[in-house]
């Protein structure tokens, strides 16, 4: 259940919406490319020039100017960004938290021979990481027209600050989950043996069930100690339900890069336009307001360690 506040939007959404617009619809994608998912437009791909509210940060550019070389670069960059974040009470961190242990844990698994094709494996985890590099370098440097929605959701709303942090980390888990690992699939290739890669891709479903407690207290120790509160107030009902979303995001992501991967033009099409409406949609979901604003802040003060509201 999501409890923000309506997100308003900043002077970079606005100044987005008058060039491609979440609202009004984003430019035609690579045409050329087979997925009609693509990030960066053909005949468009302007800056928004009249955009002064963000310079690139010097300390955040050089983690992420050049493409991942390997699971470990990617961890390691993941890792050093989480801690810059962290250290500036940047929420964006609060996602990275979770994925740079993530990517280290994958890839542990790819060494132990976990894996029936672990080059293949290994190609899909670095490129998946890879689309979050993509995404944070267009945020950092203005460049809207490149950056996917559902990623504009979810950094805008870490850097404000004012939603919950287990929803900071959702919208991330949203974003990469079901609107990038479809590409990574694709860009990576489903086939030629569907079955065995499919089969590869489901086994990273065993290494993420075994993080479920070590990132929520992850995210404990460094950004919102009362989430272990919350863990003890709903048991392993939580876990359960973030665990069943994850693999049906996952299934779901491989379907949309098979549909990428289709023949049939419209196919190709129909399916970059469902990744986009959907995990755009489910960003803004995630922030409607459902409670009230004292259930709101109550639960903010979970988060920050006040302590379970006692019943009164």
């Amino acid at each position: 259940m999501s409890v923000g506040p309506n997100p308003r939007p900043s002077a970079r959404h606005r100044a987005r919406t008058t060039v491609a617009g979440v609202r009004g619809g984003r430019p035609p994608t690579d045409r050329d490319d087979r997925t009609g998912a693509g990030r960066r437009p053909v005949t468009d791909t302007r800056r928004v020039a009249d955009d002064d509210s963000r310079r690139p940060d010097p300390g955040i550019l050089p983690l992420i100017a050049d493409p991942f070389e390997s699971v470990a670069d990617a961890h390691e960059r993941l890792t050093t960004l989480e801690s810059t974040f962290r250290e500036r009470g940047d929420r964006r961190g609060a996602f990275l938290c979770v994925y740079a242990r993530v990517t280290e844990a994958v890839g542990v698994a790819i060494d132990a021979g976990e894996f029936a094709d672990p080059d293949w494996v290994t190609d899909y985890l670095v490129t998946f990481a890879d689309l979050y590099r993509e995404a944070l370098l267009a945020y950092e440097t203005g460049d809207l027209v490149a950056l996917p929605d559902p990623w504009q959701v979810a950094f805008e709303t870490a850097e404000r600050g004012d939603a919950l942090v287990v929803q900071d980390v959702v919208l991330g888990i949203n974003a990469h989950v079901n609107y990038d690992l479809a590409l990574a699939l694709h860009r990576v290739g489903v086939g030629p043996d569907r079955r065995a890669r499919y089969a590869d891709h489901c086994a990273v479903n065993a290494v993420l069930r075994s993080l479920v407690d070590e990132v929520q207290d992850r995210i404990a120790a460094n950004y919102a100690p009362g989430v272990t509160d919350l863990d003890e107030s709903f048991g392993r009902l939580d876990e359960a339900l973030s665990m069943l979303s994850l693999r049906e995001g996952r299934d779901s992501a491989w379907r949309s890069a098979v549909a990428l991967s289709s023949r049939f033009r419209l196919r190709r099409r129909l399916a970059g336009w469902v990744l986009r409406t959907s995990s755009t949609g489910a960003a803004y979901l995630l922030l409607a307001p459902t409670v009230s604003r004292s259930v709101a802040d109550a639960l903010a003060g979970v988060e920050r360690g006040d302590g379970v509201p006692s019943e009164e």
